[in-house]
């Protein structure tokens, strides 16, 4: 999309930034029971006795609520607005901590945990689908980004929280932090791209005059964008019709496996069992300080995430993330071996202790550079617009899927052939995703809807410029 006069990115910024605001409250819910699993076992929640098995639905529970709430989130958006589907998930956050908070029984926490991870699991679309449409080409990179990042200040907090406070005080603050979302974003405009498929022009006006400020001349990207509407609306191209074009198939297929990736490389057990992890390889480093470590280091990491993806590209970054993700896996399989085999005596074992938490940092801090942040961004700049909503959703589910498993069979998956395999495993994983990505994922970076629908159909852009094709996405 063009740029026209004098615009500001400042608003940009802000709108992006205060619809994130929801992904803080969201990643609290994923961090809650990094630093509290000890006194949640030792039944300091309400005096609810919990065990191993219960510990594992509890973590798992929120994968299940936020896997069943990404494929309705995308209709709800296109119905009730992005804005107030956004808004919207501030009734299960605090109904689901209510329950928490106040819970006489395991099955309040269950059903608590749920909720949570169903208004978790919204933003994981909502959040890309609004700020995708209020940003410019040139930042958009930048403001894709800003998603993850305020998660990880979410999980930062929640790990904070657990270290110092009861399991029930770090619920109470976890509870805050959707009602903050809401009293901020309350005051955001609707996206304008929104406001003219609803045929609501003056509005759409008002809002892109916001997002870009006085002296900007918004009349002309405002009737390109209703051009562009009018064309997909002329071409009545089914949703089955454009899924199976090259480029549907091509989107499709690199989002999901990307997706993939990003699960498989162990990082959501790593977010929710960092403190065990330190625990079991014996570091000298209480748990409790070395998860708040990791936080730390993932909220710095991501936020030089945010500044480089526009400069560096998708593709380089999810290279090298995973690469480094991989040896540093590598490394903490092979100190498990060293321990838990006792190849290395005792002794031996402790002087190398610090070894998890400099392995565990490296894997945070690559995890939240490249395969964490974009997999989001990418899956939304690949998918033809006919079919972006509904295979986004789609592939937000198949991630949470991904992760139920991952955060529900850890346990059971260490306990069964050892820390040390489960983390070979996760580090093979890692090494055949430096493969794929390599081979198949294209670079995105300052591409318009336009090449980026070319590129993946195997036709050049300009072709489609002289032939006046906006949007190539469906091509029979």
């Amino acid at each position: 999309m063009a740029d026209y006069g004098k615009s500001s990115t400042v608003p940009q910024y802000i709108a992006a930034l205060s619809i994130c605001l929801g992904a803080v409250a969201a990643g609290a819910v994923l961090g809650w029971t990094s630093n509290i699993t000890d006194d949640l076992k030792d039944s300091k929640l309400n005096d609810i006795p919990i065990d191993e098995q219960s510990l594992g639905w509890i973590g798992s529970f929120v994968s299940v609520g936020a896997l069943i709430m990404c494929l309705p989130i995308g209709f709800i958006c296109d119905k009730i607005g992005r804005k107030w589907g956004c808004l919207m998930t501030v009734i299960p956050f605090l109904v689901g901590w209510l329950l928490i908070i106040f819970s006489t029984n395991i099955n309040m926490i269950y059903v608590g945990r749920f909720l949570t991870g169903l208004a978790g699991g919204a933003f994981c679309v909502a959040a890309p689908i609004y700020t995708g449409e209020i940003a410019q080409n040139s930042i958009r990179g930048a403001l894709g980004s800003y998603f993850q990042l305020l998660l990880t200040v979410g999980i930062l907090i929640a790990y904070i929280a657990g270290a110092y406070m009861s399991p029930q005080a770090s619920a109470i603050v976890a509870a805050c932090l959707p009602v903050i979302f809401a009293g901020v974003f309350f005051f955001q405009p609707e996206t304008p791209l929104y406001l003219l498929k609803n045929n609501k022009y003056e509005e759409a006006k008002q809002s892109l005059q916001r997002l870009r400020g006085s002296n900007y001349d918004c009349e002309p990207e405002l009737k390109e964008l209703q051009q562009s509407l009018e064309k997909d609306a002329s071409a009545q191209a089914s949703f089955k019709e454009v899924l199976f074009t090259d480029a549907g198939i091509k989107a499709c297929f690199i989002s999901f496996s990307i997706m993939f990736f990003q699960q498989m490389s162990g990082a959501n057990a790593v977010i929710f069992y960092t403190g065990d992890i330190f625990k079991a390889s014996g570091s000298s480093l209480k748990a409790s300080t070395a998860t708040i470590i990791i936080g730390i280091l993932q909220t710095l990491a991501t936020f030089v995430a945010s500044l480089i993806v526009d400069k560096f590209g998708r593709k380089l970054l999810l290279l090298v993330s995973i690469l480094f993700m991989a040896v540093s896996e590598f490394v903490l399989a092979l100190f498990f071996t060293f321990k838990d085999r006792h190849v290395l005596d005792a002794d031996t074992v402790a002087s190398i202790g610090i070894l998890p938490v400099i392995c565990l940092g490296v894997f945070i801090v690559m995890f939240s550079i490249g395969i964490g942040p974009i997999p989001w961004l990418i899956s939304a700049e690949l998918m033809p617009t006919e079919i972006k909503s509904t295979m986004c959703s789609i592939a937000a589910t198949f991630n949470w899927f991904l992760a139920f498993i991952i955060t529900k069979f850890y346990g059971d998956m260490k306990d069964g052939v050892g820390g040390d395999t489960t983390f070979y495993i996760f580090s093979g994983i890692c090494f055949a995703g430096v493969a794929y990505v390599l081979v198949f994922v294209p670079e995105t970076k300052g591409k318009s809807v336009a090449e980026v629908q070319a590129m993946l159909s195997g036709r050049k852009a300009e072709t489609n410029e002289k032939e006046g094709i906006d949007n190539p996405s469906f091509t029979k």
